[in-house]
């Protein structure tokens, strides 16, 4: 099992050596998973620990707030990640502004008293201490000076551009979950629990799953294909997922709200993961009730066929 530390530099104890990487993995995409792994993998060959170091809340929350970013993961996804990756310790370094304030050297002398790194790796882009004036080349002369190799990644989505948690923003922003999964290296996905909602659905004649998520980060508007794990209910079926605020209702608050064709049984309280993987349309609002239904007909089946020629 994967310690966890929540600790600043001042209280965290001292332990290594380990074979360390860093960042802030908002989404842990392929790129980032690309690194734990490794990162995990060099230090299994050398009979070493696999130490990850991330910062919570998200550094440009506390630097830059006015540019706050709509995070992908909660933190406790971002462990779920990293343990999946094989790594022994996971560091969550409270990012605070006096920490933000810190030198380069200063951050990486604590590092060196924490965990001995014997490697550092990272990506290509990577920068870190105040004003983000440290670089790879920083991280790679104090490498040089202290017995600890480091090594960079270039971090490359499929499309041969830079891979990045903002371009998965944006991605989502516009909708394109295929695009998103694919720098994800998995399909984006919506935790929450079941609430009750208007109960709209069930009048329309397709009961909806109201979810009540945690995420930040929402894909655009519009009803989508997805994969629903319900771990308690079965394992995972077909949904298909409306993200929006209802305007044919005049609603004015954002929902999450989830059709599972062929489902029978009660859902209030279940845990759900909705992992988005085909979008069908935008949202519309329609003249009638009774449009709105016949359309909601024609997602159904739409998002059967698509199911059924791309489910593996």
């Amino acid at each position: 099992m994967m310690e966890v530390w929540r600790h600043d530099l001042e209280t965290a104890p001292a332990s290594g050596p380990f074979v360390v990487t860093l960042g802030t993995f908002d989404g842990v995409h392929a790129g980032h998973r690309e690194l734990l792994q490794i990162a995990s993998g060099r230090a299994k060959a050398q009979g070493q620990r696999a130490a990850v170091v991330t910062f919570d809340p998200h550094p440009t929350l506390v630097v830059s707030p006015e540019r706050k970013p709509k995070l992908l993961m909660t933190l406790e996804q971002r462990l779920a990640a990293f343990e999946a990756e094989a790594m022994d310790l996971a560091w969550v370094i409270p990012f605070s502004r006096t920490f933000s304030e810190l030198s380069p050297e200063a951050f990486l002398d604590r590092l060196q008293q924490t965990l001995r790194p014997v490697e550092i790796h990272v990506g290509r882009a990577f920068c870190f201490g105040r004003d983000r004036s440290g670089t790879v080349s920083t991280l790679e002369a104090w490498g040089a000076s202290h017995n600890c190799l480091v090594r960079t990644l270039a971090l490359r989505a499929p499309d041969g551009g830079r891979l990045s948690s903002t371009r998965i923003r944006e991605a989502l922003d516009a909708g394109d979950v295929a695009m998103a999964a694919a720098f994800l290296g998995h399909p984006y996905t919506l935790t929450g629990v079941v609430v009750e909602g208007d109960r709209r659905g069930r009048h329309l004649g397709f009961p909806t799953a109201n979810l009540a998520w945690e995420q930040e980060q929402m894909p655009a508007y519009g009803v989508y294909v997805t994969e629903v794990a319900m771990p308690h209910h079965g394992g995972s079926h077909l949904g298909l997922t409306n993200v929006g605020e209802k305007p044919t209702f005049d609603g004015q608050r954002l929902t999450v709200e989830t059709h599972l064709p062929g489902f029978e049984g009660d859902l209030y309280g279940a845990r759900l993961h909705v992992r988005f993987l085909h979008r069908i349309r935008g949202e519309v609002k329609f003249r009638s009730v009774d449009e709105l239904r016949a359309q909601i007909a024609q997602d159904v089946a739409e998002g059967q066929a698509w199911w059924t020629a791309n489910r593996v």
